[in-house]
């Protein structure tokens, strides 16, 4: 829960910081620290990426984590979800309630806060939570400028989500050994190169139909260790 709680401060601290900033920051600077943040995303991929030797179980777990992830949809219902909510804060009209759900949508709409918090959940590492708690401060800075104290309350949103999604992963580090937890790093490590890319908009990936690919090393020990047991 370490990088949860990391990213859940940042945003309250940046939301204090807004407040205090009201009437806006200039475009030009949003988008190069942004931008600048989204390199060092992808240092953090490569170096997670680097971790295991077994580089053919990496490819075969992308291979077919993006096929399972094609077949369940799962870019497209993240955001429909993200559309859904939309339309609910269309009908809420402005207020705390504007600041609260689009931010709440910036911060937990994503593949950074589910790869972020499986990795913090399954392996120990939050180094993406970390990567992603500094995002969102900056995003909390420039929202709650303009949207005003509807912000402070998408801390809680990022706490719950987050939170249980780390929570529920953590149940299974019965079965992780050392070759696991690498290669799970490394095809997790990918995943959030990925999403740096995304964010430089050099060419959209759908990093949300990767996500199985996480669980396949996982699911390839279990698998063996039950065909060796025999």
């Amino acid at each position: 829960m370490l990088g949860t709680i990391v990213n859940t401060i940042a945003i309250l601290a940046g939301c204090f910081v807004g407040i205090m900033l009201k009437g806006g920051i200039p475009h030009k600077y949003n988008e190069t620290v942004m931008h600048s943040i989204a390199l060092a995303v992808i240092l953090i991929g490569v170096k997670g990426a680097l971790k295991s030797d077994d580089i053919l179980l990496v490819i075969i777990s992308l291979a077919t984590g993006s096929v399972i992830g094609e077949f369940l949809k799962i870019e497209d219902r993240i955001e429909a979800l993200g559309n859904f909510l939309q339309k609910l804060f269309a009908r809420a009209g402005d207020g705390i309630s504007k600041g609260f759900v689009t931010s709440s949508l910036l911060f937990c709409v994503g593949s950074m806060a589910i790869v972020g918090s499986l990795e913090s959940g399954l392996t120990g590492n939050h180094q993406t939570l970390f990567a992603k708690s500094l995002l969102d401060g900056i995003g909390s800075i420039i929202l709650t400028s303009t949207l005003g104290i509807g912000v402070f309350f998408s801390a809680a949103s990022v706490l719950i989500y987050q939170g249980a999604i780390t929570l529920t992963a953590s149940y299974v580090k019965q079965f992780l050994v050392p070759e696991v937890i690498s290669q799970m790093s490394s095809t997790g490590g990918i995943l959030i190169a990925a999403i740096g890319i995304n964010m430089l908009e050099i060419k959209r990936l759908k990093v949300g139909n990767m996500l199985p690919a996480i669980f396949i090393p996982l699911l390839y020990y279990i698998f063996k260790q039950a065909f060796t047991s025999f």
